[in-house]
């Protein structure tokens, strides 16, 4: 009786499918089960759909605030899902179960609300479980075709804390196996993913490369330096090391001032070297065991050009307080540490006006691509990247950054970037001019190429 009540409710939305089909027109639900504001890719698939005349219901959670462009768009509305809390009754296995249950009413009830999609994007990343099954389900109702983009595979992130033999990740890689060959369409970040798709799945799918957003480009001068006298407000490092200035009345931070009479801004004379790393502070040990090595500080006593250094790491991530707590302990004279809170239309004048990107990214499948690195790139950002299997269809080791594998190839490579790092003969500047010339394509340009024939011209 179960299977034929199954089989008679599937028919059923078979036939309901066929009844609706003509409808939705014009309309695409872009569904992320995770936080919206940490989900840029899936905010600039509902840009792009918004510019050519769709309309979008973006669909997740509304923990950290969504770029002002997706706010202020009219094309696109805003449906939150309530984030889940709470559920921690029994034992582990039952309460991941009772969320999966709890997270897959919660997600169709979302997703049958909303007015009737001709298409359903649905952000392949963990958690893929239950999200895939619940779009195609409301797919079904609604008759749209479903478009899945995969980042990254949930099975290879659960592997991480239990072990590819566990049988919760054998059953996830089952599911994303069988129901992600139910969709009508897929996309990918990278070529190599690509393959492993069909190699392993037998899903066809495009690569959709992350390319930055047209807002990710280096900043003028005059811009950097008011970021800097606004996070000086709140943060020692961007304060000035010394009062002194030539003219009273300049104001300074400590990488620009201001001429009081002329009004113009220049780079303030020894500052220090501007280090980003943005980080979801699971494993910030390359980094910190270099910055808190002697080395660096004994370079500079020795007389080495070496500058001064402010390390800015930025993002949110279940180990932040535990590393903020390493930090604090150390004491270091050339090198300060500082983990702001950005708004989002600061983050990218902030990699536009560092001197270093540094990315810790360590992919789960090593079969995707670290989105950071390709908003500093956008900036014209160099960067020294952890090695992993694909990364080198992004990163040119030599050509614009550096790929480290240990804490002591990074610290080798920081010490030579940042020897006579004003220099234009240096290799942080070589690195910066090969940025510029290679003129990547941007996000809506890719797109367009690349998603918008799957979609059609607007019904």
């Amino acid at each position: 009786p179960a299977v034929t009540g199954a089989v008679a409710a599937l028919l059923f939305l078979l036939l309901w499918r066929r009844r609706r089909r003509a409808g939705g027109a014009g309309r695409v639900c872009v569904a992320v089960l995770g936080d919206l504001g940490r989900s840029p890719r899936m905010q600039y698939h509902a840009l792009a759909l918004a510019r050519h005349g769709r309309e979008v219901a973006l669909l997740g959670y509304l923990q950290t605030r969504p770029h002002r462009d997706v706010l202020h768009s009219e094309n696109i509305r805003l449906v939150p899902v309530a984030e889940l809390r709470g559920l921690r009754v029994g034992p582990k296995l039952f309460q991941y179960v009772l969320k999966v249950l709890v997270q897959s009413v919660q997600l169709l009830y979302t997703l049958l609300r909303i007015d009737q999609p001709s298409y359903i994007l649905l952000q392949q990343n963990p958690p893929g479980l239950p999200s895939i099954a619940v779009a195609w389900v409301a797919g079904l109702w609604w008759g749209s075709k479903l478009i899945i983009d995969w980042h990254n595979y949930g099975y290879t992130i659960m592997s991480l804390s239990h072990g590819r033999s566990h049988p919760l990740v054998l059953i996830a890689k089952w599911y994303e196996k069988l129901f992600g060959r139910l969709s009508d369409y897929n996309l990918c970040v990278t070529d190599a993913m690509k393959k492993d798709l069909w190699v392993n799945f037998k899903i066809k799918a495009v690569t959709l490369y992350d390319k930055p957003a047209s807002y990710f480009k280096e900043t003028p001068l005059d811009l950097q330096h008011s970021l800097y006298m606004k996070l000086a407000k709140d943060y020692e490092p961007f304060k000035p090391r010394y009062y002194r200035a030539v003219n009273p009345s300049a104001d300074r931070s400590a990488f620009t001032e201001r001429d009081g009479k002329s009004g113009n801004v220049v780079k303030t004379r020894g500052r220090p070297a501007l280090l980003i790393s943005s980080t979801s502070w699971t494993d910030l040990s390359a980094l910190t065991s270099v910055l808190s090595s002697p080395d660096y500080e004994r370079f500079i006593k020795e007389g080495a050009k070496l500058p001064a250094l402010v390390c800015v790491i930025t993002g949110k991530g279940p180990l932040k307080d535990y590393y903020n707590g390493l930090i604090q302990k150390l004491h270091l004279k050339h090198i300060q540490i500082c983990t702001p809170w950005l708004e989002a239309e600061d983050y990218p004048l902030l990699l536009g006006s560092a001197d270093l990107g540094v990315c810790l990214h360590k992919s789960s499948s090593g079969l995707d691509l670290p989105m950071k690195v390709v908003d500093m790139f956008g900036c014209c950002l160099p960067v020294c990247a952890i090695h992993f299997e694909c990364l080198h269809e992004l990163v040119k080791h030599n050509e614009n950054g550096l790929i480290f594998r240990d804490s002591k190839e990074l610290a080798e490579q920081l010490k030579m970037l940042f020897l006579d790092f004003t220099a234009l003969e240096g290799k942080l500047h070589s690195f910066r001019e090969n940025l510029r010339a290679s003129r990547q394509l941007r996000w809506d340009q890719s797109w367009d190429q690349i998603v918008l024939p799957l979609l059609g011209n607007k019904e």
